[in-house]
């Protein structure tokens, strides 16, 4: 049986759904990966820079057989395909591919922490895991996400783009 991994996905340069459906469509083509949900798109106000586009984002549920680590590689290397270069923390860019939740694992190494260390204070996360998944527990925190939506503290800009029918997310099986 596969882990259950929960993946932020954001855009800020070019055609950013284009890339953020690009980038759904290629970690789905990564070897044994199932989609089991994803949000809907949202445009987002940028946090930390702010001197620069909105942000589309978004968040997929999968099913990855993939550890931590190696889905961690994957993940970057499908960044690098689609053209991210490295700018600056929090810097504009055409895709970046965050592991939010990896089963209930809490990891802490020098290259990965899971559950990721910003997603119980930022909206633009919080609102998509929500909608595909309310009563979802943050495994450090050990609240819901709904009840860390709650207790977010200002409004941070996370407007609904378009959404996509729940039967649309299975994948057919081969």
């Amino acid at each position: 049986m596969g882990h259950i991994v929960y993946i932020g996905i954001g855009s800020n340069l070019g055609d950013k759904i284009a890339h953020c459906e690009k980038a759904i469509s290629e970690i789905l083509n990564i070897d044994r990966h199932r989609l089991l949900s994803r949000s809907s798109l949202f445009k987002t106000r940028p946090i930390g820079y702010t001197a620069q586009d909105w942000f589309v984002n978004g968040v997929i549920k999968l099913e990855s057989d993939l550890e931590p680590h190696d889905l961690f590689r994957a993940l970057k290397d499908v960044e690098s395909r689609l053209g991210r270069a490295e700018t600056f923390r929090w810097g504009p860019r055409e895709i970046d591919l965050d592991i939010l939740l990896y089963d209930d694992r809490i990891i802490q190494t020098e290259n990965l922490q899971i559950p990721h260390p910003h997603m119980h204070e930022r909206q633009f996360v919080l609102i998509p895991l929500v909608e595909i998944e309310p009563e979802l527990i943050h495994p450090v925190l050990k609240k819901s996400v709904q009840n860390l939506l709650k207790e977010a503290k200002e409004d941070q800009g996370v407007e609904k783009l378009k959404s996509f029918p729940r039967s649309l997310c299975e994948r057919d099986e081969k």
